[in-house]
């Protein structure tokens, strides 16, 4: 019973109605995927970066004020937003050439 069912689902999604919207899915799940990863990896290697600088500065000079964090964060920020905005917006380009039957 379970696997005829099975069977009766996967062969639903087999139409062509179905698949390309199943297909549209997923490159826009994807699209997503890269474009969250891009920006969290970027963000989490500046911050590295910016305590290694705090901790090198407050080693350097006690008494001196500490480094302010959105000097250093805000346009990383920024540049992360913007490559993976880029990635994402290529990757659904790439999914609408793909939907609209052009080949390369």
């Amino acid at each position: 019973m379970v696997g005829a069912a099975a069977r009766r689902r996967v062969a639903a999604l087999r139409q062509p109605g179905p698949a390309a919207r199943l297909a549209r899915a997923l490159w826009i799940a994807w699209a997503i995927v890269v474009w969250n990863v891009g920006v969290r990896s970027r963000d989490r290697r500046r911050g590295r970066s910016y305590v290694t600088a705090a901790y090198r500065a407050a080693a350097a000079d006690p008494s001196s004020r500490p480094l302010n964090m959105d000097d250093w964060m805000e346009p990383a920020v920024t540049r992360a937003f913007l490559a993976s905005d880029r990635r994402g917006r290529a990757i659904l380009l790439a999914a609408w050439w793909r939907s609209t039957g052009r080949r390369a």
